[in-house]
């Protein structure tokens, strides 16, 4: 009769929160295995900013060099495929499915996904973004530091605007024909000198992902050399919905200081739990709280079973 082989971890997503969990786990010899696709939320970028001794590191050399270091524990294993369903067995034992049909049994899971992006309505922002045209300026303003910058969003408009002013004052808010900005929003920035345009962009222009004109609908373009949007966000499957996971108030998954869900023996790390900031350093200590924490139910549990 077959043995079948039972993970006391499956870590689903190989980015930096998954990727630090299982750094952990593996020195804690605990057997894990990370599943991943490599279709990471920052894979469109060409530098990661604010991780200490990382700074400016590509982001799939990041996941490199997280992954040579996991080799230096035998108990990580990683597998390079997407996972398409998790299927609680028993109040102990979870069954994840890849997409090429293979089938794998743990006791804990931790999601550690991330999020899936999407770009706000303006024509060809796909062609800059992640070159010129970032998310975040926290992680990408130094390198935009007093441009002519534009700044594009859905939402939270006002919010992404008063952030950029610290790294730029040349800054011109472009709402696209869209209502997000009260009177009140557009009093405060007009007040620092932040010019608001409301017609509609009919597309951009530039060269190689850099930014050099912002197009409107009749015609007229406005230059510019970089900018911000703030994109939609959505979790990348429904694992979280389907095993019964609460949400916080941000939309993430609802976890405890080290990584528990509201689903025993679910855990969750990385921007798909800690939404609010949105960093890989923030990530990656996620990832090794929620490590912290499966190791300390195992040890628990352990102690506790009395054979």
């Amino acid at each position: 009769m077959k043995t079948i082989m039972i993970y006391e971890c499956a870590i689903i997503g190989g980015g930096p929160a998954g990727l630090s969990a299982a750094l952990v786990l593996g020195r804690a010899r605990r057997n894990v295995i990370v599943f991943d696709d490599d279709h990471a939320r920052n894979r469109v970028s060409r530098a990661s900013h604010g991780f200490l001794t990382r700074d400016g590191i590509q982001p799939a050399e990041l996941r490199r060099i997280g992954r040579e270091e996991l080799t230096h524990y035998p108990s990580v294993t990683f597998h390079h495929q997407k996972i398409v369903a998790v299927e609680r067995l028993d109040e102990s034992h979870y069954e994840l499915m890849t997409a090429d049909g293979k089938t794998f049994r743990t006791q804990k899971v931790l999601l550690a996904v991330g999020l899936r992006d999407e770009q706000p309505n303006v024509p060809g922002i796909e062609r800059f973004y992640g070159t010129s045209i970032f998310s975040c300026p926290y992680c990408d303003g130094w390198e935009l530091r007093d441009r002519s910058l534009a700044v594009f969003a859905d939402k939270n408009v006002f919010k992404l605007a008063a952030e950029v002013y610290t790294w730029s004052r040349d800054l011109i808010v472009f709402t696209g024909g869209e209502g997000q900005l009260t009177a009140e929003e557009r009093k405060k920035l007009n007040a620092k000198g932040i010019q608001i345009v409301d017609d509609i962009i009919s597309g951009l222009e530039g060269e190689d992902g850099q930014l050099h004109r912002v197009r409107l609908e009749d015609g007229t373009l406005i230059d510019r050399a970089g900018g911000f949007a703030s994109p939609l966000w959505s979790h990348p499957n429904y694992f979280a919905q389907d095993l019964g996971c609460e949400r916080n108030k941000h939309g993430g998954i609802l976890t405890d200081e080290y990584g528990r869900t509201t689903v025993w023996n679910v855990y969750a790390a990385g921007d798909v739990s800690h939404i609010v900031p949105s960093q890989l350093l923030v990530a990656a200590g996620t990832g090794s709280a929620a490590a912290i924490g499966i190791n300390g139910d195992l040890t628990n549990e352990f102690f506790n079973r009395i054979d």
